[in-house]
């Protein structure tokens, strides 16, 4: 499955969008070394990026299959708590989903597996929906091309 927006960082981590429906999103990544720590385990902020963009998705997973808010609206992180239970080795796997929403808000949790099911690290975030950056927004130049 296709991510519905693009984001430099989540593509060169490698991320794969495997479930976005029904406040509930499913994204994977397989570990190279460059994603690894000096134990040659998931550095830590590969991890918590995983948990924060599947709670990020999931805040934005309207009930209709495969489609997300085409509204425009994106979601921006406002807190976030991670806890570890054990080193992520090879393809990880994580399942997050929308707790609660208000019109302004999204309360989310996620859990990261390792390839053999057992739980890497959890999270809960809080996430702000917004029609863009306060500032403004920015082009980003992919491939080349202007967006």
């Amino acid at each position: 499955m296709k991510f519905h927006t693009y984001i430099p960082f989540v593509e060169h981590l490698g991320f794969e969008l495997l479930r976005f429906e029904d406040g509930e999103a499913e994204i994977a990544v397989t570990l190279r070394e460059e994603l690894c720590n000096s134990w040659s385990v998931a550095h830590g902020g590969v991890t918590m990026t995983l948990l924060d963009v599947t709670m990020a998705h999931a805040a934005r997973a309207t009930g209709l299959s495969g489609e997300g808010q085409s509204n425009g609206i994106g979601v921006v992180t406002i807190e976030m708590k991670t806890s570890f239970m054990r080193p992520g080795l090879g393809r990880l796997h994580a399942k997050g989903r929308r707790v609660h929403g208000t019109a302004s808000l999204a309360f989310c949790e996620a859990q990261v597996f390792d390839e053999k099911g057992a739980l890497v690290a959890q999270a809960s975030g809080t996430f702000k929906y917004l029609k863009g950056l306060p500032a403004g927004g920015r082009k980003i130049m992919r491939n080349n091309a202007s967006d």
